[in-house]
């Protein structure tokens, strides 16, 4: 199960609403007090500092260099909010922005697609999609176009990709990935230079698998590939081999199916030089036991023909509301439920100084595996940074800057997850070479005071630039790490209200899902986060100043 989620039969209401609001949408201008007042052309949206779609770039490092970042280290402490926008009528921020040409685009779970100025907020375009939107947008030239054409393309929550014209936000075209009731766009698409891979999870299915009278489950997660210029189906590859099948029934009479799940829920990560691509996948929701969940597949461009699996968890059968010590429900499967332990977090593909390559995984697990692309992803160190469990060890990304893998820790068991013990958290830098560990931070104390929702965990994705890591937290903090020793450098709290440059009552509470982006000089970042954190709903943006 995708981590940091609510109690799954208020989460499946939640997720509906939001769909429903999202889909009664329309497209119209922005308001007045935040429209630009004179949006110049979009121009050339790649000859500048950028950052694309999930990871930066196709392998999801997650590292921006120093001539897109142009944020030095030693500017770091000076940075200082300059505008913040709010996003109405909803309680989570949960869509990374992408930077690129000056403008910032943005979705919403409302479903609104934003393009803002970048460096002060006030806005170009809005587009009302037809389902909530999480993915970041992938921004690309649009084939066939000409000069300083370029497409905005992005996912939401009813399984739909879209392509816009970034210059305008005009729909070029949408197009249905998966016809499953439940089935969900949460994972960034990615982008070779012609064709889009969009990853499919089945939160909804894995919420409302154990409530009566559902016939659970029939779910599974896939890669889909698209020609970007037209949105045509080049191929569709699942992450279990066999469609589901009826298995029996539940004892309240309910056909039972299965095999199921193996959900990704994360950007896919490109391997040009293979011609492969990278997944990592989560828990089945029902069996008979497969071994495309919990696991790193790799998948050919081309064809979308799985090259190769590999399971780190096997028996891993979950779905929610079956965990002791809930009541045991009739649609729970039979077995021993599993341990939840997803690869929630996009895989980072990494080249070594001595010319070797490697992918990175973190796992929910609490281990992060060093795989070797070379030899069927067989493993060459693993590294155990948490305790790990159903909203444990990593859960949204990791960066690297070629020298070391900085691997942020959730470990926030609350609730019905707590056990003895448990202290949510951590920042460890693991040398990529040896997986050996160069120094660890440990979690600050949390910001937020206490209650539901409060935690030191860092379970939000986290950015590198030259010299820092950039980590949020679900106390609603996002600080800064010196890359050589893990000493703070800069902290912003974002525990309070907002002015806004659109108007909008804005607050800012638990940072997840989501990490900073940083482009051309100033650092942005969601805060918001109310599926298992605090709700809010406002974008912040830095650049550094005098105090």
């Amino acid at each position: 199960m995708r981590s940091r989620f609510l109690p799954f039969a208020i989460l499946f209401v939640l997720v509906t609403h939001v769909d429903a609001r999202a889909q009664t949408a329309g497209n119209g201008p922005p308001a007045a007090a935040s429209r630009c007042a004179a949006a110049a052309p979009l121009g050339d949206a790649l000859a500048g500092p950028r950052w694309i779609g999930w990871g930066a770039t196709p392998t999801n490092t997650r590292f921006q260099p120093a001539d897109q970042a142009r944020l030095t280290a030693a500017r770091v402490p000076e940075l200082r909010l300059k505008w913040a926008f709010g996003f109405p009528g909803v309680s989570s921020a949960r869509a990374q922005p992408t930077v690129a040409g000056g403008r910032l685009f943005v979705g919403s779970e409302s479903g609104t697609v934003y393009a803002l100025d970048a460096k002060t907020g006030c806005t170009i375009w809005t587009f009302a999609a037809k389902g909530g939107v999480r993915t970041a947008m992938i921004v690309a030239p649009r084939a066939g176009s000409g000069a300083n054409a370029y497409a905005v393309y992005f996912g939401d929550v009813r399984a739909q990709v879209y392509a816009l014209d970034a210059g305008t936000g005009q729909l070029l075209w949408m197009r249905k990935i998966d016809d499953h009731t439940h089935a969900r766009i949460t994972g960034s698409p990615a982008f070779d230079g012609e064709n889009l891979y969009v990853p499919v999870a089945g939160v909804g299915e894995e919420g409302a698998g154990s409530t009566p009278n559902y016939s659970c489950c029939t779910f599974r997660g896939s890669v889909v590939s698209l020609v970007a210029a037209t949105g045509d189906v080049r191929w569709k590859t699942y992450t279990i081999d066999e469609a589901p099948s009826p298995r029996g029934k539940t004892p309240l009479g309910q056909v039972a199916y299965g095999p199921s799940g193996a959900s990704i829920w994360s950007a896919p990560t490109l391997d040009m030089k293979r011609r492969m691509l990278y997944v990592g996948t989560g828990n089945m929701f029902s069996g008979p036991e497969k071994p495309g969940a919990d696991a790193i597949i790799a998948m050919n461009l081309d064809f979308g023909t799985v090259k190769w699996v590999n399971q780190r968890t096997a028996g891993d059968i979950s779905i929610g509301g079956c965990r002791s010590p809930n009541p045991k429900r009739p649609n729970c499967p039979p077995q021993e439920v599993g341990p939840d332990l997803d690869f929630g977090s996009s895989p980072m593909l990494v080249s070594l100084p001595d010319g070797r390559d490697l992918i990175v995984a973190p796992q929910k697990s609490g281990i992060t595996w060093g795989l070797d692309p070379d030899n069927e992803g067989a493993v060459v160190w693993q590294y155990k940074a948490g305790r790990g469990g159903p909203m444990g060890g990593t859960e949204w990304g990791t960066a690297t800057d070629g020298d070391l893998a900085y691997i942020p820790i959730s470990d926030d068991q609350s609730s019905i997850f707590k056990r003895s013990g448990d202290t949510p958290g951590g920042l460890h830098a693991v040398r990529l070479a040896t997986g050996e560990r160069a120094w660890f931070a440990p979690p600050p104390p949390a910001r937020c005071g206490s209650g539901p929702g409060c935690s030191a965990a860092q379970s939000a994705a986290i950015t590198a630039v030259p010299g820092v890591v950039f980590s949020g937290s679900i106390d609603g903090v996002i600080r800064a790490f010196s890359a050589s020793n893990g000493a703070i450098v800069w902290e912003f709290d974002t525990n309070r209200e907002f002015e806004t440059v659109n108007g909008v009552k804005a607050r800012g509470a638990s940072i997840g899902g989501p990490g900073p982006v940083v482009v051309d000089g100033m650092l942005y970042l969601n805060s918001g986060y109310s599926t298992g954190g605090r709700p809010g709903n406002v974008l912040l943006a830095f650049e550094p100043g005098t105090p």
